[in-house]
């Protein structure tokens, strides 16, 4: 099972630095309100660490279904 982060963003990218306006749009959110699915990993969390006064994340299991070579059939 992998864990996902969906990342909302609840606060406008208005008076913050360019480093936080950058980090911002490397997590792919564009404008108040916006949220992306992202995989859980140490780099996203990193970077989610720089504007966690701006974002609300939430963890997301995924349950993919791994099919046999039956299945595909």
């Amino acid at each position: 099972m992998e864990k996902q982060l969906k990342v909302t963003l609840e606060s406008s990218v208005n008076g913050t630095t360019q480093r936080q306006r950058g980090t911002v749009s490397a997590l792919g959110l564009h404008k108040r309100g916006s949220s992306h699915v992202l995989p859980d990993g140490p780099e996203i969390r990193g970077m989610l660490r720089v504007v966690q006064h701006m974002v609300k994340v939430e963890e997301l299991h995924s349950q993919r279904k791994e099919l046999s070579q039956h299945e595909n059939r």
